[in-house]
């Protein structure tokens, strides 16, 4: 009994040991054919060219000289950095669809050229941050010319987070640089390096135009980056971007509430009007606490949401 006991074991696990080998051949042969047809599929629908230079590309009117090696290649690494960086860039294009339509008649209005909406883009990627140096909103404003063109800042209130608003202070300080310098480019170069950064690099290196003047990194950058996106958002599907015109973001749609007295709990005030502090403080964030103080009574605009979705 025991010895037929030991041989029906016996038996048991070499057809046990048949089975896994066999389950393991069977395995890495599916592996095998997984991965190569993995990766015949990557190759086909997922490939990572390089990518053309455009012609003519230009940033407010002004020709891009790609010509310049130098310029060329750095063209060439903010067209690849921003095509291939894909959820960056998707985000910026749907973010553009909400934020363009108020930004671009305010440039208009300021005869300020289109083209730097995306200066807006590449500052903040079209949100409303704050950088360690301290700027802030989707333009990017240091305290000092913030307020030196128009706007409220303190700890009450800070209008670098009021979209309106700031873009008009971002137009008076581009206008003022333009007349200084006498084109836009610089203007722009100067919005990002400051205007004596800027006129003391010509100054020292005895040149006039952007694209001859050696600067820190980040401004090098800057006016290039500019172009990139410029190219990029205005020919998404050029680049690979395909989407439909309902994955953009949107504007809620608001009312407008004039208040000129003081509102001492913001949070009971929004839950007054129908609305909570998040919603109010979402359509509202250049307030930065719970209360208004208007002191000086002041008119403030309020943005309401019209629906709730």
């Amino acid at each position: 009994m025991d010895k037929s006991i030991k041989i029906l074991g016996l038996i048991a696990v070499i057809m046990i040991s048949s089975l896994l080998i066999f389950a393991v051949k069977n395995s890495d042969s599916k592996n095998e054919n997984y991965l190569k047809e993995g990766d015949k599929n990557t190759s086909e629908t997922y490939q990572i060219k390089a990518l053309k230079i455009p012609e003519n590309l230009d940033f407010a009117g002004e020709r891009v000289p790609t010509e310049k090696d130098d310029i060329k290649e750095r063209v060439d690494r903010e067209l690849l950095v921003n095509t291939y960086w894909q959820s960056s860039t998707l985000l910026l294009l749907k973010r553009a669809h909400k934020y363009f339509p108020v930004i671009e008649p305010i440039l208009k209005k300021n005869g300020i050229p289109n083209d730097f909406k995306y200066l807006a883009v590449i500052e903040s990627g079209l949100q409303n941050v704050s950088s360690p140096a301290g700027a802030k909103g989707y333009w990017q404003i240091m305290d000092a010319t913030a307020k030196e063109n128009g706007l409220e800042v303190n700890d009450n209130v800070d209008e670098r987070y009021h979209l309106e608003k700031s873009t008009q202070a971002a137009c008076n300080y581009l206008k003022a640089a333009k007349e200084n310098f006498g084109n836009w480019t610089l203007a722009a170069a100067a919005y990002n390096a400051g205007n004596r950064g800027v006129s003391s690099k010509m100054e020292t290196q005895k040149v006039s135009s952007y694209y001859d003047l050696l600067l820190g990194d980040e401004t090098e950058r800057y006016i290039l980056r500019i172009v990139a996106v410029k190219e990029i958002l205005s020919n998404p599907e050029k680049y690979g971007f395909i989407f439909e015109k309902e994955d953009l973001y949107t504007e809620t749609p608001t009312k407008i509430i004039e208040v000129n007295t003081p509102i001492t709990d913001i949070a009971q005030y929004s839950k007054d009007l129908g609305i909570n502090y998040k919603i109010m403080k979402l359509h509202n964030p250049w307030l930065r606490e719970n209360t208004l103080n208007n002191k000086s009574g002041k008119s403030y605009q309020l943005k309401i949401p019209v629906k709730i979705k």
